[in-house]
């Protein structure tokens, strides 16, 4: 008994040796620090970085495989040669503080052929937004204003509604600035308050949308112009947008129970392949499983497909009808994803998107 004790720790000690020994013959990692504070840094002072000396305390080289970062704000660099038993080298953390105001605290994370062979990094900071600027609330020239957007968008505007949107304006030139507009179409209101900006004096133009005098459905685009004392300018032009749709949320469930319903056959038409200034038909066969008239509102299709409008724009109950589809591949080639959108008054799926797709090869050469 006695002697079989005696071989267990001789066993353990000779295990536990070796495996020391093993260890020793490794390389080793050792890092001064694993964690820097940046302190307060200035968003306009750009970059900063820091670099985690280590030194390899083992008695192999040492290899750094790769460094990742916890995001693309903080990006690493570190020695790339192999570094010897007692020799020191480093990973550096840069970090961007551009649009990130506030307080941060990242990580990185380093894989080596050490021990100890994955070791993480940790930067933290505080960043002091700089100063906005005219320029950055201010970031859209039209003519001789600045403006915040040159975009007035509406989103969604039910058919029978008013929809009021504004946006900001300021005057950066060195004289007065009265604003009018031109090219406003009947179901927009635009005001200028105030009309007259005097140099660097802010205002809003405010825009009202009455879709009920818009003779249109869904995605519906328009430019004004934007006229500076009575000078005009076709290249300043402001954009207005709005989704013009229905308003279903006042259906009570008996009349959604009694509502159409649009149902196709297929959705998706692949034509497979087709040669250049060729063209290819297709019919999207769709029922109308509803329970009362399924009204197409509109059909609107992509570049390069053409949406050809069944006979009937009233289907009733349990009729079944279709939309003829045309590709034209013209000059195109490879890959092709066209789509169709058909708005209807179905309250479930009032936008339905069909799409055709395929491959247009190129022309094989003499």
């Amino acid at each position: 008994m006695k002697h079989f004790i005696s071989s267990l720790i001789l066993t353990l000690i000779l295990s536990t040796g070796f495996h020391l020994s093993a260890q020793q013959k490794m390389a080793s990692i050792s890092f001064e620090g694993q964690t820097h504070d940046f302190g307060n840094i200035k968003e306009e002072a750009g970059v900063v970085s820091y670099d985690f000396v280590f030194t390899n305390t083992g008695s192999q080289p040492l290899i750094i495989n790769r460094v990742t970062a916890s995001c693309g704000c903080t990006t690493p660099s570190w020695t790339k040669e192999p570094v010897p038993p007692g020799g020191k080298g480093y990973v550096k953390i840069a970090y961007n503080p551009k649009n990130r105001p506030n307080k941060f605290n990242k990580s990185a994370t380093v894989y080596t052929n050490a021990n100890r062979n994955v070791v993480s990094l940790r930067v933290s900071g505080n960043v002091i937004p700089k100063p906005r600027t005219i320029e950055d609330d201010y970031p859209f020239v039209i003519g001789d204003l600045r403006f915040n957007t040159n975009h007035m968008a509406f989103v969604k505007v039910f058919k029978d509604q008013k929809k009021s949107v504004s946006v900001l304006v300021v005057n950066t030139t060195d004289k007065n600035q009265t604003i009018t507009f031109d090219m406003v179409p009947k179901h927009l209101q635009l005001t200028a308050s105030p009309q007259t900006l005097k140099p660097n004096q802010k205002g809003t133009i405010h825009g009202s949308y009455d879709a009920n005098m818009v003779n249109d459905w869904g995605f519906v685009v328009n430019r004004v112009m934007i006229v500076y004392n009575d000078t005009r300018d076709r290249k300043n032009l402001l954009t207005i947008s709005a989704t013009i749709t229905e308003d279903f949320g006042s259906l009570s469930k008996t009349e959604l129970a009694a509502s159409p319903k649009i149902e196709f056959e297929e959705k998706v038409f692949n034509f497979g392949k087709m040669q250049q200034r060729t063209s290819v038909e297709h019919d999207f066969v769709f029922k109308n499983s509803g329970k009362s008239d399924l009204v197409i509102r509109k059909i609107k299709s992509s570049c390069g497909c053409t949406a050809v409008s069944p006979k009937e724009k009233v289907i009733k109950a349990g009729q079944s009808s279709s939309i003829k589809a045309i590709f034209s591949s013209g000059t195109r080639v490879g890959r092709q994803n066209k789509s169709i959108t058909v708005i209807t008054n179905d309250p479930k799926f009032s936008t339905v998107v069909l799409r055709v797709t395929g491959d247009v090869e190129a022309p094989k050469a003499n």
